[in-house]
């Protein structure tokens, strides 16, 4: 990891201390080992300007990342060879474990709208992007479908959904997956948790179903998991 990325992490993290060493050190582990947020700084995956919603946000670690990324570059502390980072011009996210939400809140404060509501029935704000990250398969079929309707009608003047699952077909790295997703349902005080998974083709299927269009991204480098990265836009 370059200077500047370990720079950019350390400003990404630093307000949690608010919330408590726990929030903190899962903040600053979380960024460095999973490649998903870098990648979208990156790839510029987020336009300047945008609405931005995170539907499962947990401590809003993306949010923290793209605020803290705007005063590294405008210091002169930012990668080489990276685009400018985006302003957003709203930073929205919905959690459902309140414990979770409150660290968000207290680390980032009102920089961040974050609401603790349950994806199956919440009601979403309008947004030019809306986030998706290993959450869908937490929910029924039925409830997966309601949420993409409401997603779409959230994007309705245009945009994208960035969305990641795991691909059902990817053998033991998929295995692994779900292990893991086990592992977080008992931290989180459940005695178990059901899973509704696809492939990448089923999942892909799904989306252009609720009229989006995709490209398809390998999002789990550095990992042993069968994480992708979909990107959906939806036409206005």
């Amino acid at each position: 990891m370059e200077r500047e990325e370990r720079l950019l992490l350390d400003a990404a993290t630093r307000p949690y201390l608010k919330a408590g060493f726990y929030p903190y050190f899962f903040a600053r582990g979380k960024l460095k080992i999973d490649p998903i947020f870098l990648a979208l700084l990156r790839g510029g995956s987020i336009p300047d300007g945008a609405r931005i919603l995170d539907l499962g946000c947990g401590q809003s670690l993306l949010a923290a990342l793209l605020l803290a990324a705007r005063g590294q570059y405008e210091k002169g502390l930012w990668p080489a060879g990276w685009p400018k980072p985006p302003v957003a011009s709203k930073l929205m996210g919905i959690e459902l474990d309140r414990q979770s939400a409150k660290w968000a809140r207290k680390a980032l404060g009102e920089r961040v709208s974050v609401q603790t509501a349950d994806l199956k029935d919440a009601q979403l704000p309008d947004a030019d992007v809306v986030l998706l990250f290993d959450v869908l398969h937490y929910l029924s079929d039925a409830d997966q479908q309601a949420l993409l309707d409401r997603i779409a009608h959230a994007l309705r003047g245009g945009g994208k959904l960035l969305m990641r699952v795991a691909d059902a077909e990817a053998g033991w790295r998929f295995r692994l997956t779900r292990l893991v997703d086990h592992s977080t349902v008992l931290m989180r005080g459940r005695l178990s948790g059901s899973f509704f998974c696809r492939t990448i083709s089923d999942w892909s299927d799904l989306l252009l179903r609720h009229g989006f269009r995709i490209e398809r991204q390998p999002m789990s480098q550095g990992t042993p998991f069968a994480n992708i990265l979909l990107t959906a836009f939806r036409q206005p």
